[in-house]
């Protein structure tokens, strides 16, 4: 018999609850530490999808090749095929890499003062994530003084507020 409802174990597989490493997985899953690495690892992913699909839909791409410190760019329409695509897979990678970046701070940052608001509130509610979003959005702003500050912290609790409530209302079947 299963023991975790919706979860299926294939027959004749020992899957056991008790096993000391699987123990171990949902002790570290549990923890703050190991939901926001997860997050973070997550976010990164995800942003560096989300960063290479941005780069190839942008209008902004490079026109000219970076050329060596004193000589004049060439522009890429004058390359062979093979260096335009070289040019544009590199400009394509620093875009995804830059996105995922920005992603996974934001995943690992919002997860880990979730994670320790809630533990010291005791409580899972919508609360919990309004302030991690708007201490995470404060904190990402805080080179652009404090009105940014503001912006980000109200901007990020509102997201995350209507996230987590879109989230939390029951499934229809």
């Amino acid at each position: 018999m299963n023991s975790f409802p919706g979860m299926s174990v294939p027959s004749g597989s020992t899957y056991d609850p008790n096993d000391p490493n699987i123990k171990a997985m949902n002790k570290m899953m549990e923890s703050c530490f190991g939901k926001s690495v997860i997050s973070g690892v997550m976010g990164f992913g995800m942003g560096g999808l989300f960063g290479m699909f941005m780069a190839s839909m942008s209008y902004d791409t490079p026109f000219h090749t970076p050329g060596a410190p004193g000589a004049a760019p060439k522009p890429i329409a004058e390359l062979p095929m093979s260096q335009q695509l070289k040019v544009g897979f590199k400009d394509m990678g620093a875009r995804s890499y830059s996105t995922a970046k920005n992603f996974g701070k934001v995943g690992l940052m919002f997860s880990g003062i979730e994670c320790g608001i809630e533990g010291f509130r005791a409580k899972n509610d919508l609360a919990n994530g309004a302030a991690a979003g708007c201490l995470t959005g404060g904190i990402l702003a805080r080179s652009g003084g404090p009105t940014a500050v503001a912006g980000g912290c109200a901007a990020f609790a509102a997201f995350s507020l209507a996230i987590d409530a879109w989230m939390r209302q029951p499934k229809e079947d």
